[in-house]
């Protein structure tokens, strides 16, 4: 290869990797969703989420007794400040735990708490869970007295759908009070 195509060739592949760079960064601007409603300064939904109530029926029942671990922890790590993609992934978790588990969360199976890390009376916490930044993790205790923990990074990619956010979460929880997942 001569020297005038080795540098058309290097400038086609500059030209293309800033293309790739602009469209994957949003860059590039794109249509925007009309289903997407603004709740308020902080949260959107999309408004062709089904918002009837789940029937009662045998699958959507559970009982508190019949789960295989003593419990859930979810956590909300955040520091001081947080931009609203934290601010979104703490909400969802929050109502996902509220909504889906609040007879589990109210005799202790599922605990929700949003904790900033910055604070030197959570330092135990950040330090149990290993958890660095914005981030959110599921701790599960186990009847057998044994501890895992997970950190969950799926979530960040939910956010801008708040229905199936929450949904994805329901799923993660329940996979683990089960003892799955």
């Amino acid at each position: 290869m001569n020297r005038p195509e080795m540098t058309l060739f290097l400038f086609i592949g500059i030209v293309l990797v800033l293309v790739v760079f602009l469209v994957s960064s949003g860059g590039v601007s794109q249509k925007e969703d009309s289903s997407v409603e603004k709740i308020d300064d902080n949260l959107t939904v999309n408004s062709d989420m089904n918002t009837e109530p789940l029937e009662n029926t045998q699958e959507n029942i559970t009982t508190v007794n019949s789960w295989s671990v003593d419990k859930v922890e979810v956590l909300h790590f955040h520091g001081e400040y947080q931009c609203i993609s934290c601010i979104n992934v703490g909400k969802c978790a929050e109502e996902a735990v509220s909504d889906f588990f609040s007879d589990e969360q109210n005799s202790g199976v599922v605990y929700f708490a949003h904790v900033n890390g910055e604070l030197s009376e959570n330092a135990a916490l950040v330090q149990k869970y290993e958890a660095t930044g914005s981030s959110l993790w599921i701790g599960v205790y186990n009847k057998d007295g044994s501890f895992s923990k997970e950190q969950n990074i799926n979530v960040w990619y939910k956010t801008s759908n708040m229905g199936k956010c929450k949904e994805y979460i329901k799923g993660v929880i329940g996979a683990k009070l089960t003892g799955g997942g």
